[in-house]
């Protein structure tokens, strides 16, 4: 009787030994005091502050530290603590996963990309000038677009990675890390592909050889800087390729493909933003269009469009070395032009002195070799570092800080007259005609007052207009749409933006900075307001509009939402509208739904 007195004492404590032995949950605010909040500090701009992250759900935070931009800061976390700072910053518990698979009955279709309907690079094809000519849509269709479905990107802190048609399939990316085949009349899923970190570029589809073969690929970059070639039929990795190994290179703009060669633009944000207030040695990213080989992913060449950074002293304010030139990163898909044996980019700011002449600027190389052609400088002397006061001497800073006027779209080599001219909107508000040949400025327009934050994502040509929705975020009169002759930048019409649709909400703004689309006699943009709308060509009279601002029964069972449209957010094609709602960041408010809209 003993014995079993004192077995059943030892069983009876030994839950509550356990109970006591047991780990207590992290600490949600000591741990965002440690890795986070240097960055993270109320009131500020550079980088969402507490009281913004507080809108995104406990899943969108995690995701943001395991697989998108604060991997590195989430690296130095365990998963349990990762959980922790999400949990703490949200004010939310992490709720499980409702994704249902949604997968599609019907067989993976293999039809030729170049044959049905398609939207295969960022501007629609090589030339970038986002006109769906052949897109199944015209003017004349618009009021009769209703939403056919909705699909939300699990645990995503936006919606922003452009899509692409092709082959018979919807390719769908975001901040999560999935790359999606969707059927684009039903939303269902032939495949998924998980990439290492979040998906950042708009998606391409090029073609490539395996053996005798010609297939076609999905080419992607990553936050991390590192680029994907995935069969568009099996969703089997062909091969990845780290393009840059500088800690904050990342891939925003889409790749393009030509002559055997996968051109990827470089982009340095992780630095440009943090680095003013930090202890990391700045500044030393150097903005760079690398060449892989399409088949392999060797690299083949690299062009910088900053000279080699070198030691310019100490920072005074924390004492670290400061290095300079840096920046001039690239925001955009590069563009590519066979005739001319060319391929045009565009370029950000710079961010240390000494000020570079490639920063701002339209840049021409060689398509065989990446050699510099031409140059066409927008604004000069522009280095802006976030965190850093106007003027400043001795602290690692610009010594005149810049209006952050980059240029963060795409070259548009439209044919007008028989003639062609790459056009481009500058985040300045003056849109730009420049000679291909020569990189001589042919025209300039100004389409808005301009301002730093944000960026000003593109405009469309359809070879007799070009329009262009404005950004100026931080003006007193941001938005509206404007359309100019593209043969020699006479304003034909202009319209103010409307009233705005998300008033009362925080980061509510008429900005309409997203890269524009056009259609037979129309022109589509949205805008942070998380408005969709679609102006008539011949006097941007409003003709359709879709207020995405709500939440959304998704075909894959993951909650939706809608908020403001920015970046490049859609695409047309097969008689459909394929549109991202929810950009987030700095400027904007959070969602995570990819819509699709067709007619009745």
């Amino acid at each position: 009787m003993r014995f079993k007195s004192v077995m059943l004492a030892l069983l009876l404590a030994a839950p509550t030994a356990a109970m006591a032995q047991q780990p207590q949950p992290p600490a949600g605010d000591a741990l965002f005091t440690r890795a986070c909040a240097t960055c993270h500090k109320p009131g500020q701009t550079a980088v969402p502050p507490p009281e913004a992250l507080r809108e995104y759900t406990p899943a969108a935070v995690l995701n943001a530290l395991t697989n998108g931009k604060m991997a590195i800061q989430g690296a130095t976390l365990t998963t349990a603590e990762r959980v922790a700072v999400a949990e703490f910053v949200t004010g939310r518990a992490l709720a499980a996963s409702t994704r249902r698979s949604n997968q599609c009955t019907a067989a993976t279709p293999t039809a030729d990309p170049m044959r049905g309907p398609r939207w295969m690079a960022w501007g629609g094809d090589a030339t970038n000038t986002r006109y769906a000519a052949q897109g199944g849509l015209t003017a004349q269709d618009l009021p009769r677009l209703k939403l056919k479905w909705a699909f939300a990107y699990d645990g995503a802190t936006s919606a922003r990675v452009q899509p692409a048609l092709a082959g018979g399939k919807l390719f769908a990316g975001s901040d999560n890390g999935e790359l999606h085949a969707l059927d684009p009349k039903t939303g269902c899923t032939y495949w998924t592909y998980k990439a290492e970190f979040g998906i950042r570029s708009a998606l391409s589809v090029w073609p490539y050889r395996s053996g005798n073969t010609t297939r076609y690929a999905v080419f992607f970059g990553d936050q991390k800087a590192n680029v994907y070639a995935v069969d568009s039929i099996t969703g089997q990795l062909v091969w990845k390729r780290k393009a840059d190994d500088h800690p904050n290179a990342a891939i925003t703009g889409a790749i393009a493909v030509a002559d055997g060669k996968a051109f990827v633009p470089i982009q340095g944000l992780g630095e440009e933003t943090t680095a003013g207030r930090g202890d990391n040695k700045c500044c030393t990213f150097r903005g760079n269009l690398t060449a892989l080989d399409v088949n392999t992913g060797a690299v083949l060449w690299k062009t910088y469009t900053v000279d080699e950074p070198k030691p310019r002293g100490k920072n005074a304010r924390n004492g670290t070395d400061a290095f300079g030139p840096a920046g001039g990163g690239i925001w955009s898909s590069p563009t590519v032009d066979q005739a001319r044996r060319s391929v045009y980019f565009a370029t950000g700011n710079g961010y240390a002195d000494p000020v570079q002449p490639m920063t701002d600027s339209v840049v021409a190389v060689d398509i065989q070799s990446g050699k510099v052609k031409w140059f066409y400088q927008g604004l000069k002397g522009d280095s802006w570092l976030g965190g850093c006061p106007e003027k400043s001497t001795g602290s690692g800073c610009p010594e005149v800080s810049g209006p952050d006027h980059d240029f963060s779209a795409a070259p548009m080599l439209a044919t007008i007259d028989g003639r062609q001219l790459i056009v481009i909107p500058q985040k300045s508000g003056v849109a730009h005609a420049i000679n291909p040949d020569t990189g001589a400025m042919v025209w300039q327009y100004r389409f808005g007052e301009g301002s730093a934050l944000g960026g000003q994502w593109g405009g469309t040509v359809d070879g007799r207009q070009a329009y262009f929705g404005n950004g100026s975020y931080r003006s007193e009169k941001p938005g509206g749409v404007r359309a100019v002759r593209a043969g020699t930048g006479q304003q034909a019409w202009s319209v103010d933006a409307p009233p705005v649709l998300c008033a009362g909400q925080p980061r509510c703004n008429a900005s309409q900075a997203g890269a524009a689309t056009a259609i037979p006699g129309a022109v589509i943009a949205g805008s942070i307001d998380g408005g969709l709308r679609a102006y008539a060509a011949d006097g941007g009279e409003i003709l359709w509009q879709f207020d995405t601002n709500r939440t959304y029964e998704t075909v894959n069972g993951v909650p939706g939402t809608g908020a403001s449209i920015d970046g490049s957010p859609l695409i047309v094609g097969g008689g459909m509208i394929f549109v991202n709602s929810g950009y987030g960041g700095i400027a904007a408010r959070p969602g995570n739904v990819l819509l699709a809209f067709g007619v009745d």
